[in-house]
């Protein structure tokens, strides 16, 4: 009997922790924020290939600073939206508005998580790559965040903050901000997230009109609207591949093949949402974002001189 009472306490504190382990990975949107850091460390590979030396305690330190305020920033905006998370099914089983953490708590962690981070940003690799991670988290909590509430514009101060992280590993690397470099990370990130958004928005149309959001789709209802932006932000994606290589010289001439066809990939997908207004159009176009932006950030590696 004494046995039996010990396992099921094992199995009541491994299902706690289980449990604990699961809401502070959503308290800190790990996947969406390991997406930001990977961005940000593509842009210390792309910086080190072309006027830098690549060290790998800077690329840890950007690494582990980089986690910490993407971590902290997804905390506190979780903190502004609990109102708005219980109301839409797909987030009212979040851990703050299901009540599993306390709401001080999640503050001091989010301060905590996010102050480290710049700090460390700051002190062990240096002030710039420390000021582009405060520019995201200001942008990201500020600006974009409130702003979701008011206007569709929204969209497009959401996809700036995003495209701030590449600049946080080009900085940690030595590099300009006034360069063909910055200007292709920031541009490349920023229209990417456009057809990302637009398609996820359009999915989901009902529930962010029943969380009080303001976005490009809602009463979209045939998905007229939102493919339009789709498609034209994708053709942005075609002729900055396809142009980059073509007219600046930090890309070998070739790239233009191998940044570009990606990218018509995506908008014969826009095209295709536009066409169909179907949701399984508008759900492979946001599935093939998210394969678009690994393929260019390797073709485009590799194309960098």
């Amino acid at each position: 009997m004494a046995d039996s009472h010990m396992a099921d306490a094992a199995q009541s504190t491994g299902s706690l922790a289980k449990r604990l382990q699961e809401d502070l990975m959503t308290l800190t949107k790990a996947r969406l924020s390991i997406l930001v850091v990977i961005t940000a460390l593509f842009g210390y590979f792309l910086v080190t290939k072309s006027v830098g030396t690549f060290r790998w305690g800077i690329f840890f330190d950007t690494f582990f600073g980089t986690t910490l305020a993407a971590f902290g920033a997804a905390v506190f905006n979780q903190l502004m939206e609990v109102d708005v998370d219980a109301r839409m099914k797909r987030t009212s089983n979040r851990p703050l508005p299901a009540n599993r953490i306390p709401r001080p708590l999640a503050f001091i962690l989010g301060f905590l998580l996010a102050a480290f981070g710049l700090v460390h940003l700051g002190v062990r690799v240096n002030v710039p790559a420390a000021g582009m991670a405060a520019a995201t988290l200001l942008t990201y909590l500020f600006i974009y965040t409130p702003m979701k509430r008011v206007s569709s514009f929204n969209t497009i101060v959401g996809a700036v903050s995003g495209a701030i992280p590449p600049l946080i590993g080009w900085a940690a690397g030595g590099g300009s901000f006034l360069s063909y470099g910055a200007l292709f990370l920031f541009a490349l990130l920023f229209f990417w997230q456009l057809p990302h958004f637009a398609a996820i928005n359009w999915m989901y149309r009902e529930e962010y009109a029943r969380g009080g959001f303001q976005m490009w789709s809602n009463d979209d209802e045939t998905g007229e609207k939102t493919a339009r932006i789709a498609l034209a932000y994708s053709v942005c994606l075609v002729l900055l591949g396809l142009l980059f290589p073509l007219l600046t010289p930090v890309m070998a001439k070739w790239g233009a093949v191998v940044c570009s066809v990606p990218g018509v990939v995506m908008v014969w997908l826009a095209f295709r949402f536009l066409k169909s207004g179907e949701r399984k159009d508008a759900r492979t176009l946001f599935f093939y974002t998210l394969l678009y932006l690994p393929i260019m950030m390797l073709a485009s590696y590799l194309a960098w001189t």
